[in-house]
Formats: C-alpha cells, sequence, structure tokens
C-alpha cells in the first residue's frame, strides 16, 4: 500500500527549500503585527496576567520583554502553520473544497467561495475567512478539533490584523512562473513539515533548540528498545484499546519522527500478530499505545497533523468526513515538571503549584500547555509506567535561572553548569516500568544525547551517582559519525529501569576514527555503517571503531573514555 505520507506523486511540484524561505518571511511579517496587537487593551492586560502566574509560580525569572517575544513567535507561526495544515488538505483532498488556494481550478474556487462568504456577511474580512477555514477543519474530525483548539492553541493567543491575514491569503495565492500555483502539496510526504519545525523561526530554534533526529537514527535506536520490548512484554491483550497494551513515549518528541517510527512499527506488528481484526481497530490500538510531549507548541501541532496523516493513510481514508475516531496522545508540556508522580521541586513555598481534590499535586501550567487533559485521559508521563521510553533530548544549557533552578532542584544529578541532558537521562529512565529483585522485566530506555556530560564536571553525579542505579546496557560513541545538525558530539545510551547486576557488562561502542568526510548519504557514512553492523558483536574492530563488553565498573568513575582500537585496555590497565 502506497500512503500519502510514504511516496510522493509524481504531479507533486512541492519545493521544500523555496517552501520553508517563503514561510519563515511571513513569519517575520506576522511576528510584527502581532507585536503591535499584544501591546493593545485587553490583550496587554491578559498576558502580563499569565506572565506574573508564571513569575509567581518560578517558572521563569525572565522579564516581560522576552516571555512576550517568545508568546509572539508561537502565535506567528501558529498561523502559519495553521495554513500549512488547511492548503495540505485541500491539495490532498482531506477537505470537500478548498478555501485558500491550490492547483488547477482550486485557486479560482478558493475566490469564488471567499466573494459569496463577503456577499452574505459584508462586514466580513480576510481574517474571518481564515476563521472559517480552520473552524471547517476543527469540526471535520476530532482530531483535527486538536490544532485548532481555543483553550490551548497559541493560534487564538493573539490576533492577527485584518491586513496582515490579507496578505496571508495573497501569499497562498501566488502563482509561480509557469502560471501554476506556487506551492503545491498534492502528493507530498509530510517530511517537510520537519524542516519547518526546525527552521521556521531562528528565535524558536535557538530557544528550544530544535534539531530533528535523522531517520536512520530513529530506526537503530529502535531496533535496541522497541524490538525487545515487544518481545518482552507483547503488544497487549484486548484491554489494549483502553491504553492499558505497550506503552511507548518520545519525551522530547518535536515534530514526531520518533512517533512516526514507532507507529509503522507497532502496527505492523499488530497486522502480523491479528491479521483478522479489522483494521481501524489496529490503528486504533496502535495510536492508544504511542505518546509525546514537547514544550514547543509548534512542534506539537506538526507532530499531530503527522500523525493524522499516517493514520488516515494507514486507514485508506481518502476524506477527514470519512474517518473513523481514534486518540492522538500527544501534548504540550514540560516533560520535567509535568505528568503524574514527576519529580517536585524540594520546597514548601504554596505557589509552586495548586493541590488538586484527591491532594495530589499540580504544576504550574502555561495558556498553551494541554499536557494536565492528557495526563488524566491516558496518564501520560505517568512515572514508571512506559515499556520504551525513546528521544533525543535538547542539548542546550538552561538560560533562565528560575528554570535552571527548579530542574536542579528536582533532579539530584544536575550540577554547575548542567546541560539538559543530565536531567533529561534521569527522566527517562525515570518514566520508564521499574523492575525490583529478580524480575528483569524493565522498562527499556534509548536516546541520543550530547556526550559533554562524559568530560565535563557536571555530569560527575549523572555517571558516578546516577547511572549506579539503573541498568545501562549499550554505550555507543556516535562522535565520529556524521548525523545531519548533530554539530554537538553525541552518544547513545540504551538500558532498562533497575539495578544492573555487578557482573552483567556493558555493550561498549568505541570510537577509533572519524568519519574522513562528510558522506552524500548519511546513513551510509562509513563510521555509522560501522556501528550498525558491528554492535552486536563483541570483540569486534574496523578501522572506525571496535566494540566491547567491558565490566560495569568501568563506566562507574567520572570521567568516561569511549577511545577503542586498544585504548580502552590500556586505559584499565593503567587504572589496575
Amino acid at each position: 500500500m502506497t500512503s500519502i505520507d510514504q511516496q510522493a506523486t509524481e504531479a507533486a511540484t512541492l519545493d521544500p527549500v523555496q517552501l520553508l524561505k517563503d514561510l519563515r518571511q511571513q513569519v517575520t511579517a506576522l511576528e510584527a503585527d502581532l507585536r503591535e496587537r499584544a501591546a493593545e487593551q485587553p490583550k496587554d492586560t491578559e498576558l502580563r496576567a499569565e506572565y506574573q502566574a508564571a513569575r509567581t509560580a518560578n517558572r521563569i525569572a525572565a522579564t516581560y520583554s522576552p516571555w512576550l517575544d517568545d508568546r509572539i513567535t508561537q502565535a506567528a507561526a501558529a498561523w502559519v502553520l495553521s495554513t500549512v495544515f488547511v492548503r495540505y488538505c485541500e491539495d490532498n483532498g482531506l477537505i470537500p473544497f478548498p478555501f485558500l488556494a491550490g492547483p488547477g481550478d482550486a485557486l479560482a474556487e478558493a475566490e469564488g467561495r471567499q466573494d459569496a462568504f463577503v456577499r452574505a456577511d459584508p462586514h466580513s474580512n480576510a481574517r474571518d475567512w481564515l476563521h472559517a477555514a480552520f473552524q471547517h477543519l476543527s469540526d471535520a474530525h476530532p482530531t483535527t478539533a486538536a490544532l485548532f483548539d481555543r483553550t490551548h492553541t497559541p493560534l487564538w493567543d493573539i490576533e492577527i490584523g485584518y491586513e496582515a491575514a490579507k496578505g496571508l491569503l495573497a501569499f497562498w495565492r501566488r502563482l509561480g512562473p509557469d502560471g501554476a500555483i506556487a506551492h503545491d502539496f498534492t502528493g507530498s510526504d509530510t517530511r517537510f513539515l520537519g524542516d519547518l519545525y526546525q527552521d521556521l523561526s531562528e528565535h524558536a530554534r535557538k530557544t528550544y533548540a530544535l534539531l530533528q533526529t535523522p531517520d536512520f537514527v530513529e530506526e537503530f535506536i529502535l531496533d535496541l528498545t522497541l524490538t525487545p520490548a515487544i518481545e518482552e512484554f507483547g503488544l497487549g491483550g484486548p484491554e489494549a484499546a483502553d491504553g492499558k497494551g505497550l506503552r511507548t513515549i518520545d519525551p522530547t518528541c518535536g515534530s514526531g519522527h520518533f512517533l512516526l517510527e514507532l507507529f509503522r512499527r507497532i502496527l505492523k506488528q499488530w497486522g502480523e500478530r491479528a491479521p483478522d481484526m479489522d483494521r481501524w481497530e489496529l490503528i486504533r490500538r496502535t495510536l492508544g499505545s504511542v505518546h509525546g510531549v514537547d514544550k514547543n507548541p509548534f512542534a506539537v501541532s506538526i507532530a499531530r497533523f503527522r500523525l493524522l496523516v499516517v493514520a488516515l493513510a494507514a486507514g485508506e481514508i481518502k476524506t477527514l468526513a470519512r474517518a473513523p475516531l481514534f486518540p492522538i496522545n500527544v501534548a504540550v508540556g514540560d516533560s520535567l515538571i509535568h505528568g503524574r508522580d514527576a519529580p517536585h521541586r524540594k520546597s514548601d513555598d504554596a505557589a509552586l503549584f495548586e493541590l488538586g481534590d484527591a491532594g495530589e499535586i499540580h504544576e504550574h501550567t502555561y495558556t498553551t500547555e494541554d499536557v494536565d487533559e492528557y495526563v488524566t485521559s491516558v496518564d501520560l508521563l505517568g512515572n514508571q509506567s512506559y515499556h520504551v521510553v525513546v528521544g533525543n533530548p535538547p542539548y542546550i544549557t538552561v538560560k533562565d535561572e528560575n528554570e535552571k533552578k527548579s530542574y536542579r532542584d528536582r533532579y539530584p544529578a544536575c550540577s554547575g553548569l548542567y546541560s539538559l541532558s543530565v536531567p533529561f537521562a534521569q527522566r527517562f529512565f525515570g518514566l520508564a516500568i521499574k523492575a525490583g529483585g529478580n524480575d528483569r522485566r524493565a522498562g527499556i530506555v534509548g536516546q541520543i544525547t550530547a556526550n559533554s556530560f562524559m568530560k565535563r564536571e557536571f555530569g560527575k553525579k549523572l555517571i558516578e551517582v546516577f547511572f549506579p542505579s539503573v541498568n545501562l546496557t549499550h554505550v555507543i560513541d556516535a562522535s565520529g559519525a556524521y548525523i545531519p545538525g548533530h554539530g554537538t558530539p553525541t552518544v547513545i545510551l540504551v538500558g532498562s529501569n533497575q539495578m544492573a547486576r555487578s557482573n552483567e557488562p556493558v555493550r561498549a561502542v568505541l570510537g577509533v576514527r572519524g568519519e574522513p568526510s562528510q558522506p552524500q548519504v548519511a546513513s551510509e557514512g562509513l563510521v555509522w555503517r560501522a556501528i550498525v553492523d558491528q554492535v552486536s558483536i563483541s570483540g569486534s574492530e574496523s578501522a572506525w571503531i571496535s566494540v566491547e563488553d567491558l565490566n560495569r565498573s568501568r563506566f562507574a568513575n567520572h570521567p568516561w573514555s569511549l577511545s577503542g582500537g586498544g585504548a580502552s585496555s590500556l586505559v584499565g590497565a593503567i587504572e589496575g
């Protein structure tokens, strides 16, 4: 079966590079408009009140101006991405008629329908027509309704002006040199949305450390985590439809690359194990197993939309109107502080949280964060509840002083000028099912993260205090491999949430030599291919890496050395 998200048709003319360039200009233009509107009453009062609530809860120490800059960027991105979603649905026939534009006669039809809309209500304008488009998608299916939710979506945080809306419409109706619509999404996969996530806004990219995880890295990590987890735990019995089957999560999901691959793999397993079951029942069960969270609201919107598209394609549904109900459990929130039994700050300050009816603690949430709704419905971010936890956490250091202190108070391994790789390493393992005693059925964790903790002083407590409390099974030096966008040297960590037996070795992939030049195809790089081919063969050695099963004590002290080619033996001899 060919799906929309697997193969583009020959007719598609989308140029992702040009689209990104054009949409960045639209975001910049809308930011200028939204900044003016944010200063108007009563919006200025509303925004300042929310900012002050965050300050009172100690979630932020920054002044109002940089906080507002981020909200304006999120609102601008939401307006642009919402129109992208509409255009994608128009061009691929997911809705019955066009609102904005489209190839062939679709542009004239969209303009004609807008003219009729204005004639019926002479007081309406271009922004009202955009509202009508968003409302149509929201009414088309409960899943698309979440993309335009008025309670949480930044789209409604600050409304763009009439002229700005007119300009946004005009942008989508531009024609190219050949007289065809400039951007045609017909048959395009949704990978371009990942590019938008990473580069749509320079401000957002720096603030949230936006970075896509390449497909080949995800596949490698899932081979080491999801595959053994399914073998150990299965997919779940009849109760799986209620979310009590296999549970997987990416707590830093970004635009959803890990989530899409989790969906595809789990659905394939369901298809093989229950070939006679209704296809949409399998899809629902699969989606119930896939959870995601991210701090960035527009990243979550992209992840939700991409899961929507692949689910429709998997069920061979051509229109939203014909799609049955199905869950998409992806939320906006801070995985380090939200969720059942998440680590709490070491403080008695009642302003930091609210107590629910049952006495449970509710951390502060911004209006853009809907994580609590999913915590209630599917135990999203439930501590020690996941069979698989995977991701690519941000590598940056925390800039905001209150946020930095908040994470340090919650995660004991954080010290000094720590990188976010430290608290996320603890959180990833904390989300996995914990096993004790002779029970070896623990949740499996896999992540690619910055290797700075291995050498720098802030990683000492992580290595010497936290890692001995879990079962690291693989430590893989990926610093010599070419991984697009990852300028920071990385390491892949795999393990389970249980105390390791002292006699159980750690599979170590040690670096010998880095990539000699940038490969044309990253997944075929010499170092990366060596990692993939050799990781399962202890004692193997090549010009690029060596693989050894090392005594666990070798990873009990800071700093770590992941140098191969005999260097590890030399280090051991010197230490002896």
